[in-house]
Order: structure tokens, then sequence, then C-alpha cells
């Protein structure tokens, strides 16, 4: 096996190791606990699924520290290809990584009101606190941490296109990805309505670039070089 093909395995395995890890702590847990509008049902759904809230954030700060030697890992597999390029995708993942754990502490939060600390605080005041953390999470993620995980997309789109070992197309897939990533977020914070409406069509292009990626980089690693004439 080539050094290329085993740099892009590993890499394909903490990418692999993220969109396992993703799903759990920023879909999963989050829609256990946050009833959206309802600081009661908030409330209750905390204190009942404590442990599922918990284990969302681990798996989230999980996602992350994976998301980190993900894109070592690429700075590595792409070395000679466009080292501005490469420069930037591991910038933005950098900055993207710490705020979307940061972003965890608010999960933290309402729990410590509903459960801990706060728990002898008047109802009336307690509930809608942890509601409104919940709801600052909700946005965070999605209009704040989202912004990055579109923009780092681009740079490797950009980088897999012009590499000569990896498909074209995954480049463009993860390209039109990075779009739609970043169009959910803006309009996460800027038209929430009418992301509602379209968000499942917006990530539908991110679903099939990132876990194609996956795929491609698990099985193959990078293509070989074509054999020059003899």
């Amino acid at each position: 096996m080539s050094e290329r093909k085993r740099l892009g395995r590993i890499a394909g395995l903490w990418y692999a190791v993220m969109a396992l890890t993703g799903p759990i702590g920023i879909l999963y847990g989050p829609s256990q606990v946050h009833v959206p509008g309802d600081a009661a049902a908030t409330a209750v759904s905390l204190l009942a699924h404590q442990t599922i809230a918990r284990v969302g954030v681990a798996a989230s700060i999980a996602c992350q520290v994976s998301f980190v030697f993900l894109v070592l890992a690429l700075g590595r597999f792409f070395e000679g290809v466009d080292q501005r390029l490469s420069r930037l995708m591991r910038a933005l993942v950098l900055v993207a990584a710490p705020i979307a754990i940061v972003i965890e502490l608010t999960v933290l939060g309402a729990l410590e009101i509903v459960g801990g600390a706060g728990a002898g605080l008047p109802v009336a005041i307690r509930d809608p606190i942890a509601l409104t953390l919940l709801d600052v999470h909700a946005l965070g993620v999605s209009a704040v941490a989202g912004v990055f995980w579109g923009l780092w997309l681009l740079p490797f789109g950009l980088l897999a296109i012009r590499s000569g070992f990896v498909p074209r197309l995954l480049g463009g897939l993860l390209i039109l990805g990075g779009v739609a990533y970043v169009t959910d977020a803006s309009l996460a914070l800027l038209a929430p309505a009418l992301r509602a409406r379209i968000t499942d069509l917006l990530l539908l292009p991110l679903a099939i670039g990132e876990l194609s990626t996956i795929a491609w980089l698990l099985i193959k690693g990078a293509r070989e070089p074509a054999a020059g004439p003899r």
C-alpha cells in the first residue's frame, strides 16, 4: 500500500468517527430534551433524560476532537497540492472545533439549572432559563458552528479537485455541500422560518458529498498515479 493510500484511509477513519458521533451529539441528544417553545416540557425532558443529554455532549466533544485529527490527517494527505488551501482548511477547522465544544456548555448549563444548583429556583424562573439555554444551543450549532462546518468544505473540495488522486466529482460534491451548509447556517440566523421549510433540501448535497468521500477514502484511500510510458 502506498503512503498516500495509507494517509487517505487514516483520514477516512477519522471522518467515519465524526459521521458516527456527530449525529448523536448534534441531533439525537438535543432532540430528546429540547421542546422548543415549551419550558415546562423541556424541564421535564431534561430531568428524565439527563444521561442521554450528557452522552450527547460527550459525543459532540468526541466529534470535534475527531474533526481536528481529520484535518491534520488531510493536511498530510494533500501535502504538495496547494499549501495555501491546506492551511486555510486547517485554520477553519481549528476555529470551528473550539466553538462547537464551547456551545455544548449550554446543555450542561441547562442540566445544572433543572437538576443541580438551580433546582431550588422557582419553576417560573428555572424552566424558562433551561429552555433559553437549549434555544441558544440550537442556534449556536446551526448558525455559528454551522458556518465553519460549511466553509472548511470549500478548500477541502478544491484540494480534492486539484490533487489528481481524488475523484474530481467528490471535490465538486464537497464544495456543493459546503455552499449548502453555509446557506443553511445563514438562514438559521436571518430567516429561520424559511430555513425550517427547506433545510432538509439544503443539507441533502452535504450528506451525499461527505458520505461519498468517507466511503471512497476508506475503500480506495487514494487513486494510483497513471503509469507512464515504458
